[in-house]
């Protein structure tokens, strides 16, 4: 992906991910083994898809678990044999973009991995923090608030178009803007959306410039009136997708959005969401 300039943001539909259009992308299959050499075969559940690293950490001395965000069955966990070793360890960095196959004696299972490294993120950011944050932030969140195993090919889209632009986009407003229009369609996605395109309290569809924490609805500047101290700021990209003016509406829009996921359940927001916005306002 190129450079992109000041304008528009490049957020929309990403085009179709090769797993969704190569011979047997996303496909379904089954196999047998052969248990010890006895004649016995089981039936396997087995998937290949394309896929977007969120996690990796050991699992006993040699293997790994590594999650998964996947174009067609979502967000997944499974053992890597070897994944320590020299040769897999760099291919299951956080945001690498990996061809899979899922293997498992039955679908609850945890299940195994086979995978192949398609795009490496980590890598192109290693000497930039702010992009290495944002880059831990956005897969943690995904990691954190996707259910498991429940497909989100819109998310999956716009999660590969961030960690695109991170790799190749220096410009902090342009990825940083991309990576807070991604917090508020995760919220869509997740059933938390945000209703950005009228006035609560008049129905105006101009000046729309706050807020509301309780109800997601945006205000115009004019009907905030008294409640102005009770609401949160609006930048203007979240709206249409502009590039933002300055790292002052990113830091506004961080902090819509993360109140938001806040709410979608008990859990915390990720420690790396916390690190990157602390990185922007310091």
């Amino acid at each position: 992906m190129g450079g992109v300039g000041r304008g528009r943001l490049p957020w929309g539909p990403a085009p179709p991910s090769p797993a969704r259009l190569g011979p047997g992308g996303g496909g379904v299959h089954g196999g047998a083994v052969s248990c010890f050499g006895l004649g016995v075969d089981f039936a396997m559940t087995a998937w290949d898809d394309e896929g977007l690293v969120l996690s990796t950490r050991p699992l006993g001395e040699t293997d790994t678990m590594v999650v998964i965000l996947t174009a067609e069955h979502g967000r997944h966990a499974g053992a890597l044999p070897g994944g320590q070793g020299r040769v897999l360890r760099p291919q299951t960095q956080t945001g690498t973009v990996v061809q899979v196959t899922w293997q498992a004696r039955l679908e609850e299972h945890l299940g195994t991995w086979r995978l192949e490294a398609l795009e490496s993120v980590a890598p192109r950011v290693l000497n930039d923090r702010d992009r290495l944050a944002a880059l831990a932030s956005v897969c943690a969140l995904c990691e954190v608030f996707l259910p498991e195993r429940d497909p989100f090919p819109e998310v999956f889209d716009g999660l590969r178009l961030v960690l695109g632009l991170l790799a190749e986009e220096e410009e902090f407003l342009v990825w940083a803007g991309a990576l807070a229009c991604f917090e508020r369609d995760l919220l869509d996605a997740l059933g938390f959306g945000l209703d950005l395109e009228s006035c609560a309290l008049t129905g105006a569809l101009e000046d729309l410039a706050y807020v509301s924490p309780r109800t997601g609805r945006a205000v115009t500047r004019a009907a905030a009136g008294p409640w102005i101290e009770r609401l949160l700021v609006l930048p203007a990209f979240l709206r249409d997708d502009s590039v933002p003016e300055t790292p002052e509406a990113v830091g506004a829009a961080l902090t819509l959005t993360g109140h938001f996921l806040g709410r979608v359940s008990e859990v915390p927001l990720p420690e790396a969401r916390t690190r990157f916005v602390g990185r922007l306002v310091r």
